[in-house]
C-alpha cells in the first residue's frame, strides 16, 4: 500500500492511473477505523481498478463542545487495516494540505437548507458545512471516478449526493449498507466511548426501529404516533432520545401518506455517548406510480 500526506506525493501516484485509464474510487474516513470502513473498502475494491481511503479528522465539521480534540487517533493500526484489507493509496493529508490558507481564511460550503437543516442539521448547526467543504476538498485532491459512503449516517449520504450534483463532479456516490455489532448496534467509531453493558444495550436503539418500521411497512401511516412510541419506548428502555423521526427515502422531507420509500432516523444518547441509526423501508401496498 502506498501513502500520501500531501497533494504533491498524492498526485505523483493517482496521475500515473488517470493516464492509465484506470478507475479511482475514494473511501473518505476520519480513522480509527472499524469492520464498517473495511467493508466501504472492499466494496470500492468491487468496483473500481484503484482505492484510496482518506484519514483526516475534519476541524470544520466538529461543533463547539464536541469531541473534535478528544477524537481517537489510530494511525498504525488503521494503516494495517487498510493494508491488509487491500487498499492500494492512504492519504492522510493534515490541515495544512486541506485548509492552505487556514482555518479562518477557508473558503466553506453551506450544506441546502431544509436537507441540511432538519435532524442532525438542526441537533449540529453548521455540522453539515464542514461535512460536504471537506469532502468537496477531497474531490478536487483525488479526482476520483466513484466514492463510497455508508447508510449508517443517512443524512450525511444525501447532503454529499446534493452537493456532488448541484456542483457537478460528475462522481458516483455509492451507498453500502450499515455494518452492524452483533448486537445490532450500528458500527461507529464512537462505539468505543461505550462501556461494554452499554454497548451491548445500545444495540436495542437497532430493534426499536426495526418494530417501528414493520408498522410502516404493514400501511400504517400515523407517522407522528409512530415516532412518540418509539421514542417513549427508547426512554423507557434508557436513551436520552434526541430524535425518531419518519421520513421521505429521497429527501427526508415530510412524508404523505402515498409515500412508499420511508426511513426512519433516531439520534440517542447512551449514557454520554450520542448515537444515531436508520432503518429503511418500503411500505406494502404504495403504489410506485
Amino acid at each position: 500500500m502506498l501513502r500520501a500526506e500531501n497533494r504533491d506525493q498524492l498526485d505523483a501516484v493517482t496521475l500515473p492511473w488517470r493516464q492509465e485509464g484506470l478507475d479511482i474510487a475514494l473511501v473518505p474516513t476520519m480513522g480509527n477505523l472499524h469492520a464498517g470502513h473495511l467493508a466501504l473498502v472492499e466494496a470500492a475494491k468491487q468496483r473500481a481498478e484503484r482505492v484510496v481511503t482518506s484519514i483526516f479528522v475534519n476541524p470544520t465539521q466538529f461543533g463547539p463542545g464536541e469531541d473534535y480534540k478528544s477524537y481517537p487517533r489510530t494511525l498504525d493500526a488503521d494503516s494495517a487495516a487498510l493494508e491488509s484489507a487491500g487498499c492500494d493509496l492512504l492519504f492522510t493529508p493534515g490541515n495544512g494540505t486541506m485548509y492552505p490558507y487556514g482555518l479562518d481564511r477557508a473558503i466553506r460550503l453551506g450544506a441546502p437548507a431544509g436537507l441540511a437543516t432538519v435532524l442532525e442539521g438542526e441537533s449540529r448547526p453548521g455540522h453539515f458545512d464542514g461535512v460536504i467543504t471537506v469532502v468537496a476538498r477531497l474531490f478536487n485532491l483525488v479526482r476520483p471516478q466513484l466514492a463510497i459512503f455508508g447508510e449508517k449516517d443517512y443524512q450525511q449520504l444525501l447532503v454529499i449526493k446534493h452537493m456532488t450534483d448541484d456542483l457537478g463532479y460528475g462522481i458516483n456516490i455509492v451507498p453500502i449498507a450499515t455494518e452492524r455489532e452483533q448486537s445490532g448496534l450500528a458500527m461507529s467509531s464512537r462505539n468505543n466511548y461505550l462501556e461494554k453493558t452499554a454497548r451491548k444495550s445500545a444495540g436495542r436503539l437497532y430493534g426499536e426501529l426495526k418494530d417501528a418500521a414493520k408498522l410502516l411497512e404493514n400501511g400504517s401511516s400515523d407517522y407522528l404516533r409512530i415516532e412518540k412510541e418509539s421514542a417513549s419506548r427508547l426512554e423507557k428502555m434508557g436513551f436520552q432520545v434526541d430524535y425518531v423521526a419518519v421520513r421521505r427515502a429521497e429527501d427526508l422531507g415530510l412524508p404523505g401518506p402515498g409515500d412508499r420509500e420511508l426511513r426512519l432516523l433516531a439520534a440517542v444518547r447512551c449514557g454520554q455517548t450520542r448515537l444515531i441509526d436508520n432503518v429503511g423501508l418500503i411500505r406494502v401496498g404504495i403504489s410506485d406510480l
